[in-house]
């Protein structure tokens, strides 16, 4: 560890100053090839936010990196010292790692902890063939926020850890159990019904008593859920929409979905801000 318990950092971080470090090719490439993690078991995780919620969950970095501007800032600092190896580059390095308009001024390195084991009994989503980052972090966050406990990503998903859902996740990855790359058949170990929703079902899903724990099922961008997935929902509903037919964007839809199963089982709203 480059830090002493209950004193002051013993060494100051490694400063890495040309872009052909080995270090930076890694990052490089790892933040530009969005399954890169399967092959290498690391995540980078960017930004300031992120690795608070990492560390918040209990987590432990192998490497933060932190940009020159960023070694200003005590907080950045401090977070950096939470990681077994601080190493301190250049902003324009720095900026180079990042998979944003605006670089990020802190990252962690950290293991990745690998495709879950499904669990049979937890409430869960099912992602059929999901392709947008963004929608998909975006579900990951509703998912913590309406107390699904796993998330079950099908073959031709988006990777769930690739660096731009992560980004889009905004920390919800690691509180939820993430199981990737199965295929439909794999569905049959659940315990638990299948719901969806379709713009063609009769029953809206407000008139219907939904079952908990469920998996809802969301799908294909385009396609939608897969004729033999559909075939296995216990429950088919339409989601109401006065202003127009089909005008909800999947992530907006899992929120719906997952803010009516938890309204049906009595959440309370006065249990604190979101």
């Amino acid at each position: 560890m480059h830090h002493t318990e209950g004193g002051p950092v013993s060494t100051g971080p490694r400063a890495i100053s040309s872009r052909d470090n080995p270090l930076l090719v890694r990052l490089r490439k790892l933040a530009g090839d969005p399954g890169g993690y399967r092959k290498t078991g690391e995540l980078w995780i960017e930004g300031e936010h992120l690795c608070e919620a990492f560390v918040a969950k209990g987590g432990s970095a192998r490497q933060a990196v932190v940009s020159e501007s960023g070694w200003q800032r005590p907080e950045l600092r401090a977070l950096a010292d939470r990681a077994d190896a601080v190493t301190r580059v250049p902003d324009a390095l720095m900026a180079g790692l990042s998979t944003l308009e605006s670089a990020q001024a802190l990252g962690f390195v950290v293991a990745w902890p690998g495709s879950a084991p499904l669990d049979p009994h937890a409430p869960s989503l099912v992602l059929d063939r999901l392709q947008d980052a963004g929608n998909v972090g975006a579900i990951l966050r509703s998912a913590a926020a309406f107390g699904v406990r796993q998330v079950l990503a099908l073959k031709g998903t988006a990777a769930l850890w690739s660096p731009k859902v992560l980004r889009a996740g905004m920390g919800a990855h690691f509180g939820l159990r993430l199981v990737e790359s199965l295929g439909e058949g794999d569905l049959a170990a659940l315990q638990l019904p299948l719901l969806a929703t379709s713009s063609h079902a009769a029953e809206a899903l407000d008139a219907a008593p939904l079952p908990w724990p469920c998996a809802w099922v969301l799908g294909h961008e385009g396609q939608g859920v897969s004729a033999a997935l559909l075939a296995r929902c216990a429950l088919t509903l339409r989601i109401p929409q006065p202003g127009g037919e089909e005008s909800l964007n999947v992530a907006a839809a899992a929120a719906v979905c997952l803010y009516e199963s938890a309204r049906q089982r009595g959440f309370s709203t006065s249990a604190g801000p979101a």
